[in-house]
């Protein structure tokens, strides 16, 4: 039987599907647009080796903004943007498997760590290749030296056309160089990085959740407890796979082809401190992010409701 809960969660039957996507596109990407330079730091700061080039997350903000700018902080923004559609393949994974499993489960953190593993499955099938492009664009400037692809000094001239050039030339020589596969380089690896932190990440943030509404006043609006339990869980699951993701990032950028000999060089290299770098980064960007995603997912579940059940819950 299930456990009476003190935050009602809004299952997939319960939504209005057309509501439901045109308020998810917009809401993916505004959260991508505002974590984007965390993201790019993140990645600097994990594919360099030891601190050559930055000390931390704060002197990388302040070094490329100094040497490239605003710009240079959104370096493969636009092409990162094709992941809105990862994202609204990730929620709809999550939602539909959540409600299968619930035919076999009650329990509420079975249901969020195999429907969100399995949400981060799909999802990293149709990131991956944006994110190999991506994450080669990141590395331009100043830290273009530390990839394999590097643009020529006259493409950074011209505006529009400087992006979608870029782009074109990073995936001439990516697919130049290693066909196909190349733009699944890492594919095992974010696997094995994104799968756990997604299964981590929702029973965490539902716990979380639970656990401070214990603690709040009856009238606390759940909204605000969400908002807190995000950041948490995301804390929680940065910190357990970061390892993962640093070896991630080496075979991506790198264009390395094995995940076991990429860690055993890390650790040869830079000690068991290397498996944490860019944690600090990876906390500090997921803390609003959480935020952001945890606030703008519960309303856009609270705005999608079917209108008969809009009053039947508290927020």
């Amino acid at each position: 039987m299930q456990q009476k809960r003190n935050i009602q969660i809004i299952e997939w039957e319960d939504l209005d599907k057309r509501k439901f996507y045109s308020f998810g596109v917009f809401m993916t990407m505004t959260i991508r647009a505002t974590v984007y330079p965390a993201t790019l730091i993140r990645t600097r700061l994990q594919v360099q080796k030891g601190k050559s080039l930055y000390s931390g997350t704060f002197d990388a903000f302040f070094k490329i903004l100094r040497a490239e700018g605003v710009r240079g902080l959104y370096r493969g923004f636009m092409v990162n943007t094709f992941t809105l559609i990862s994202g609204q393949a990730y929620i709809t994974t999550y939602e539909l498997v959540r409600k299968y499993v619930s035919q076999y489960s009650e329990d509420n953190t079975v249901k969020s760590l195999v429907a969100g593993g399995s949400a981060s499955l799909v999802a990293q099938s149709i990131t991956v290749p944006i994110d190999v492009v991506s994450q080669q664009l990141m590395m331009q400037g100043q830290g273009q030296h530390l990839t394999r692809f590097r643009l020529s000094s006259n493409s950074e001239t011209g505006k529009s056309a400087k992006v979608f050039g870029q782009t074109r030339k990073i995936v001439a020589q990516i697919f130049a160089a290693d066909g196909f596969r190349g733009f699944y380089r890492g594919y095992v690896a974010s696997l094995l990085t994104y799968i756990p932190n997604s299964a981590v990440w929702w029973p965490f943030y539902h716990f979380y959740a639970e656990q401070l509404s214990k603690l709040a006043p009856s009238d606390c609006p759940h909204l605000i407890l969400q908002a807190m339990a995000g950041p948490l869980a995301a804390a929680t699951a940065s910190t357990v796979t970061n390892p993962m993701d640093v070896v991630r990032a080496r075979v991506q950028v790198e264009g390395r082809t094995s995940v076991i000999e990429t860690f055993r060089q890390l650790i040869k290299e830079e000690g068991c401190w290397g498996l944490t770098k860019g944690l600090s980064a990876r906390i500090i960007s997921s803390t609003p992010t959480a935020i952001v995603i945890v606030v703008g997912y519960e309303t856009l579940k609270k705005l999608s409701l079917r209108p008969e059940l809009v009053d039947s819950r508290h927020w």
